[in-house]
C-alpha cells in the first residue's frame, strides 16, 4: 500500500523527509519506505503523524476525505 497522503501532507507543509523523520524520531529512510509504501506504517508512527499534521488517521490511511479529528 502506498501512503500517498503522507507525502502530499509533507510537501504540503514544506517539510523534508528528513525534517519529518526527525519530528518523529526516525531516520529519512525509515520515513521514505513508509511514504513508499515499503514498509506498512506501524502504530506509533501513525500516531505521530496525526501529532504532526493534526489530522485523523483515516484521512493519513485515505479512508475519508475530511482531515478533522473526531474529537
Amino acid at each position: 500500500m502506498k501512503y500517498k497522503r503522507i507525502r502530499d501532507l509533507r510537501e504540503d507543509h514544506d517539510y523534508t523527509q528528513s525534517q519529518i523523520g526527525k519530528m518523529i524520531n526516525i531516520t529519512q529512510r525509515n520515513y521514505a519506505y513508509y511514504e513508499s509504501g515499503e514498509h506498512i506504517i506501524p502504530p506509533h508512527i501513525l500516531s505521530a503523524l496525526v501529532d504532526v499534521y493534526d489530522v485523523s488517521v483515516d484521512y493519513i490511511l485515505e479512508r475519508t476525505d475530511n482531515p478533522e479529528i473526531n474529537k
